[in-house]
């Protein structure tokens, strides 16, 4: 600490200015451009060097309360960062993409790219045996509408367990004068039966054909007696009619009963030839009992997009790989690899060194159906930013936000050099690379583009707002999201810092709470907005 020391730092970085700094000092090229207060200088920039520098600055990801007291100096290139506690002078989003904005701009470029999709045809039995052996259904969205090949219901099917009979028959019978009529064989469920005579009654069970000449189903329950024949209820066979000698031979019927009561008449459900399940509707249960019912046997899907995910840096490591000295394993892939899978996305990842040649080398080799490329790192303003020196056309910027605020935007060919004719342009999103603020990223700006176009999940987060636990700080000019969860009196319990490397912390948590800008502080009991996140 250099509380109570007079110290001079020289530094690159502008969260050691914010962390130290009381009064700065900006050099650039050995000639001081600007000198002033840390936090007068950084809410409102004089010179172009700073904007410029603030304009990139990533820091914001980690930015804690105002700093101790130092004094320091900026100098030469620098890496990223703008936020924390700012002066009274500092308007919110000033100078930046608003993260509504930033959204539009990625659901405008993207959402283009991932319509018309060419279909794939899967047949129903795989799908439900891959669901069955595998424990999981996979996110499928039909891309033409199904139709019947059968109609629902196939046949007129009894609605109750009853008797069914012929509406002429009960045309006079009252409580005084009940109709009293023969009992003949039995419908259960899968038999054909015999057609039904005049002044007959035929016991039939629920979903059982109604025989041909009945138009009409009493409940068994309003007969007399108010159940079936013995010999049915002791498991007798279901073809027989009772014996002579039975005492339920006959059933009496009280009232008069409508042609159609309690009858399922054939398509009443669904004709042949009729929609069962509308294009764009993602299978479900309820869509794939339907869609078997109505005896289809293969739907036309959309293919799922295939989002080519690369994590730039030379410290990664994929997943699974040894660790050498100074290197870190790839977060980023297996995160985002898990986000895209879980809103329907193929995904292929790639790992790629801060070398524009190496990362080319990967766009050149994309697979064909590649619909979107996604990068983390590589797009703040230091040395090694591979992203942005590889895509000199596309928008690089700040979104006001913490974390996740350096961006990229623009599309990207992918194919071989030497071949035209395997060219193609894709949108290309460009994430920041600390792990928080890749996931971040994704939840803000791409995971509802891809869920409506799949249809795999809800496009919207289950979202709610409760009364925090505990008070926050939050940068006022940005849109601060934190890591939360509910405790066991419904209040908000913060997981963590603002961190953007705090990557257990967001394992651990089971929210994200947004504090919008111009908010620099919220107290303990206040009401705050959160997105559930499982």
């Amino acid at each position: 600490m250099l509380d109570g020391v007079t110290a001079v730092v020289v530094t690159h970085e502008v969260a050691d200015v914010r962390a130290l700094a009381d009064d700065v000092v900006v050099l650039e090229g050995g000639r001081v451009v600007e000198h002033g207060r840390a936090d007068e200088l950084l809410a409102a920039p004089r010179s172009l060097f700073l904007k410029n520098l603030l304009e990139h600055d990533d820091s914001a990801d980690d930015l804690g309360p105002p700093p101790p007291d130092a004094g320091g100096v900026i100098s030469g290139p620098v890496s990223p960062g703008l936020g924390g506690q700012s002066g009274p002078e500092t308007t919110p989003t000033a100078g930046r993409r608003s993260v509504a904005e930033h959204a539009a701009a990625v659901e405008a470029l993207v959402a283009p790219a991932l319509a018309g999709r060419p279909p794939q045809t899967v047949r129903l039995v795989d799908l439900l045996a891959g669901a069955a052996s595998k424990a999981v259904l996979p996110a499928c969205v039909l891309a033409l509408d199904a139709v019947a090949a059968v109609a629902l219901p196939g046949f007129d099917n009894s609605q109750m367990d009853g008797y069914a009979v012929r509406a002429a028959d009960l045309a006079g019978a009252t409580p005084d004068a009940p109709v009293a009529l023969p009992v003949v064989a039995p419908v259960p469920a899968g038999a054909v039966p015999p057609p039904l005579g005049p002044g007959t009654a035929a016991p039939v069970m629920t979903g059982a054909p109604v025989p041909a000449g009945a138009d009409a189903v009493v409940r068994v329950e309003d007969a007399d007696p108010p159940h079936f024949p013995s010999e049915l209820s002791a498991g007798g066979d279901p073809g027989r009619s009772p014996a002579a000698d039975s005492p339920a031979r006959v059933v009496r019927l009280a009232a008069p009963v409508a042609p159609g009561t309690y009858v399922r008449r054939t398509g009443s459900d669904v004709a042949v030839g009729d929609v069962v399940v509308a294009a764009a509707t993602p299978l479900g249960a309820a869509q794939l009992g339907a869609l078997v019912a109505a005896g289809v046997e293969e739907v036309a899907v959309a293919s799922p997009p295939h989002v080519l995910l690369v994590s730039t840096g030379s410290e990664l490591v994929p997943a699974g790989a040894p660790l050498g000295p100074a290197q870190v394993h790839d977060a980023n892939g297996a995160t985002l690899a898990a986000a895209l899978a879980q809103v329907g996305a193929r995904v292929t990842t790639r790992v790629v060194a801060d070398a524009p040649d190496a990362l080319r080398a990967v766009l050149a080799d994309a697979p064909d159906d590649v619909a979107l490329v996604v990068t983390t790192g590589g797009v703040s303003a230091g040395a090694y930013e591979v992203v942005r020196q590889t895509f000199d056309d596309a928008w690089f910027g700040h979104v006001a936000v913490q974390p996740g605020g350096p961006q990229g935007l623009g599309t990207v060919t992918l194919g071989s050099i030497a071949s035209d004719s395997s060219k193609r342009t894709v949108p290309l999103l460009a994430f920041p690379g600390n792990p928080v603020s890749a996931y971040v990223s994704f939840e803000l700006f791409l995971r509802s583009v891809l869920a409506r176009a799949t249809g795999a999940v809800a496009a919207r987060r289950p979202a709610g707002r409760a009364r925090l636990a505990e008070s926050l700080d939050s940068p006022p000019a940005l849109h601060q999201v934190r890591r939360a969860t509910l405790d066991d009196a419904g209040r908000v319990r913060l997981v963590g810092g603002p961190g953007s490397h705090l990557i257990s912390h967001l394992a651990a948590a089971t929210l994200l709470v947004h504090v919008p800008p111009g908010v620099a502080r919220l107290e303990r009991g206040d009401d705050v907005d959160f997105w559930e996140i499982r």
